[in-house]
């Protein structure tokens, strides 16, 4: 086998969330990127000019590449083999909360299996399960015969960075590269040495644990503040008020807000380990807390308002993250479903999403009910809350799980919350 002549330096496989503002920012630094996804529509958005979701800074970074010629759009993986690195940024779904669904990696695979050469390097920067970059090395291996870390290379660089954060925290987290075989690791680097972070080489399975706990961290630690959230219901006590008591001064460690946890990185990634766990239920009980707020808020308002059937509720807030977009796996769209359960008339309004909803005034136009699904900036605004009182009924009950208005009640009517977040 010849080595491989490349037209380009870097292949992204996927242009969502993780990949594009991977690929743009690769091709804003000097390298010649093919960006590769299957949706007609994405691809004719990026060759317009137009970012298909939104990213901190990402649009001016898209007018920087877009006229430079450095990047490439394709549709079809195999063609990711025309350049020396490729990257796969593709999503790594669960068919259920105990068995993970391989086929996307396995599928990209099969197109590049027979496109691969010597010198070609394969990075998995998606989640993936402990053992996934082991068994795509062993699938090359197996098929072409290629030994790993000689005649080609693979690596998981496991991507961490926050929505809404990724031109900051590009060049600020730690890369971690696990590589397999003798020289995978070292390949993988030179690739991402071009941005400013470092880099920290490490065994493949050790690069997969770190992201997936990464991820289960913070969905266990919001599910504490949310289940302290019902302890206090339960009791009779104010859930801020407690937390305040909590980090008070207290030197070892403390406790986060509640909220509605979501979001598909954090619902979906404890799957990783709880397949093969070792004390199975446990990291599914934490999902059962997160999964649960919604119900717990809707629970909560009917027993201070009775019967919601026939009465407005605004929803504020599809997002699962503030002032992001993104949609995916949010709690907002659970609430929304469980108040149409109860034959309520329900207004959403979100200033962000591509999901049509209705505006601001209009949602809470003689609401009786107000619930604040996602902290959006706008919201926390005090002309919210003023709008608030002036255009939803009178004595309208406000549910706020985020403390939007730092009034410290999940659940208060509009004059008492006004006062309360004046006073404070």
């Amino acid at each position: 086998m010849s080595p491989t002549k490349s037209s380009a330096d870097v292949a992204v496989v996927g242009l969502g969330r993780v990949g594009l503002p991977l690929a743009l920012s690769f091709a804003d630094r000097g390298l010649s990127v093919i960006g590769i996804d299957n949706d007609p529509a994405r691809l004719g958005a990026l060759q317009a000019g137009i970012m298909p979701f939104c990213e901190t800074g990402a649009k001016e970074l898209l007018d920087r590449v877009h006229g430079s010629g450095r990047l490439t759009l394709a549709e079809h993986v195999a063609d990711g083999a025309r350049a020396r690195h490729i990257v796969i940024t593709l999503g790594t779904p669960s068919f259920s909360h105990i068995e993970i669904d391989m086929r996307d990696i396995r599928s990209a695979l099969d197109d590049l299996l027979g496109a691969l050469t010597v010198g070609h390097a394969l990075t998995l920067r998606s989640t993936v399960a402990p053992g996934t970059t082991d068994f795509v090395a062993g699938y090359l291996a197996k098929h072409r015969g290629f030994q790993i870390g000689t005649d080609v290379f693979v690596a998981h660089a496991p991507e961490r960075i926050a929505a809404g954060r990724f031109l900051a925290e590009i060049d600020t987290l730690p890369c971690i590269i696990g590589g397999v075989g003798a020289r995978s690791g070292e390949v993988v680097a030179e690739l991402f040495e071009v941005f400013d972070a470092p880099i920290v080489q490490t065994t493949p399975v050790q690069a997969e644990l770190a992201k997936i706990w990464t991820n289960i961290l913070r969905y266990t630690t919001f599910a504490l503040p949310n289940l302290l959230m019902m302890d206090c219901e339960r009791h009779g006590a104010n859930v801020f008020d407690v937390i305040e008591l909590i980090n008070r001064d207290y030197p070892r460690g403390g406790i986060a807000q509640p909220g509605m946890t979501a979001g598909t990185c954090l619902r979906k990634d404890f799957a990783f380990s709880e397949e093969r766990s070792n004390a199975p239920g446990m990291l599914l009980a934490v999902s059962r807390v997160n999964e649960s707020v919604p119900l717990f808020l809707l629970e909560a308002v009917k027993r201070r308002t009775g019967s919601l059937s026939g009465r407005k509720v605004a929803v504020l807030g599809l997002a699962f993250k503030a002032d992001t977009d993104d949609e995916r796996d949010s709690l907002a769209h659970k609430l929304v479903r469980l108040l149409e359960r109860e034959l309520a008339d329900v207004a959403v309004h979100d200033p962000h999403v591509n999901s049509p909803t209705v505006s601001l005034e209009e949602a809470l136009e003689d609401a009786e009910i107000v619930m604040v699904a996602t902290n959006h900036s706008e919201f926390c605004e005090p002309a919210t809350l003023e709008l608030i009182g002036s255009r939803c009924a009178a004595n309208c009950l406000i549910v706020d799980p985020w403390n939007c208005w730092g009034a410290g009640q999940v659940f208060a009517y509009a004059s008492e919350l006004a006062a309360l977040s004046s006073g404070r």
